[in-house]
């Protein structure tokens, strides 16, 4: 029991970064990403081809191991060096690819810019299944370096790694916040409710929207990451848009948009209900239900987003309205602190 939760957990931290990332673009800034597998799965074979070693005999041949090489030889052999490479080359890889995209991309409105993402996505998975010598085409990458695995048993490396993925979360989670609490945060929020207002104020509407285009990217990038390392493969099968597009995005809606901690909530929601289905499949159900199982799953997490959509449109934890923090603290004072006269003060007149 405890292991299947520690894996439930695991599955949960590393999906709630692709719901924070996706909220940074379009919870504060309202850019609608409808190719988050793109950046999932970019995130995850650039993690897995640079620091996995080379393959070559039978059906598997590609290069990798890139990582391993590249650096210094007092840390080649250490077990933490393919992770932390593979995360750093992953982020950085989408976050480039989002700012070579947002120059085309970012001037569509949201529908046609829903179009553009999905189409991207489409194209880099066509782009994996073709290409063989660098990512296995098909058959995927096996044998991705896990972080200090040789120090746990197998039945034990799952706690592991739960608290190495609740340690990236709270960093992410932290950073974002900071980050949306700032006056940058406030220019997309902004930016969100009204672009030609924000841009009358002088604002660069483009390059903010392409900053959270790009920050939301790559954290996406880590998370792809993330995953690969917790799986030690990875294949085009995984990154459909169904399981790597429409499940982040309903997570972000049930959770809340414009809250992180409602963005993390939705992870919890989604995902438990998708393992309940899974474990149903474990109990003597009617055959008829039991094959029918999964288009159920899909059925009530549909009912459950109209649920959300009608009852609660803001979420389960609505975005938190607030001030800056000047403006809090002036309306906190009282009116004799900013220079008005108490209500009884009359001054005399001549």
């Amino acid at each position: 029991m405890l292991s299947f939760l520690a894996a439930f957990a695991v599955t949960v931290a590393i999906y709630s970064l692709f719901t924070l990332g996706l909220n940074v673009q379009w919870g504060y800034a309202g850019v609608f990403n409808f190719g988050v597998v793109a950046f999932f799965m970019l995130g995850a074979y650039a993690a897995a081809a640079f620091t996995t070693e080379p393959a070559a005999g039978g059906f598997d041949t590609y290069v990798g191991g890139l990582g391993p090489k590249l650096s210094p030889p007092f840390l080649q052999g250490e077990e933490w060096v393919p992770f932390v490479v593979g995360a750093a080359v992953a982020s950085l890889m989408c976050g480039l690819l989002a700012y070579l995209l947002s120059f085309p991309a970012l001037r569509l409105r949201e529908d046609y810019l829903a179009i553009a993402t999905i189409g991207v996505a489409e194209l880099m998975r066509n782009v994996v299944v073709a290409e063989r010598g660098l990512v296995n085409s098909e058959r995927g990458l096996k044998g991705i370096p896990r972080p200090f695995y040789s120090f746990f048993s197998p039945d034990n490396y799952e706690y592991f790694y739960l608290l190495l993925a609740l340690v990236v979360l709270a960093l992410v989670f932290l950073a974002t916040e900071r980050a949306v609490r700032s006056p940058w945060g406030r220019v997309l929020r902004a930016l969100r409710e009204d672009e030609t207002a924000t841009a009358a104020s002088g604002k660069d509407v483009t390059a903010f929207r392409r900053q959270a285009f790009v920050v939301g990217a790559m954290i996406m990038g880590l998370g792809g990451a993330v995953y690969a390392y917790e799986r030690g493969a990875v294949s085009p099968d995984t990154f459909t848009h169904f399981a790597g597009t429409f499940i982040f995005w309903a997570m972000l809606i049930v959770g809340g948009s414009g809250n992180n901690r409602g963005a993390v909530l939705g992870a919890y929601v989604v995902w438990g209900l998708w393992i309940v289905s899974l474990q149903l499949l474990g109990y003597p159900l009617p055959e008829a239900l039991r094959n029918r199982i999964f288009y159920i799953r899909d059925m009530v997490l549909g009912g459950l987003l109209v649920a959300v959509l009608l009852l609660r449109p803001q979420g389960l934890l609505p975005e938190e309205r607030r001030v800056s923090i000047w403006v809090e603290r002036l309306l906190r004072r009282p009116p004799e602190a900013v220079g008005a006269r108490p209500s009884g003060d009359r001054t005399p007149t001549s």
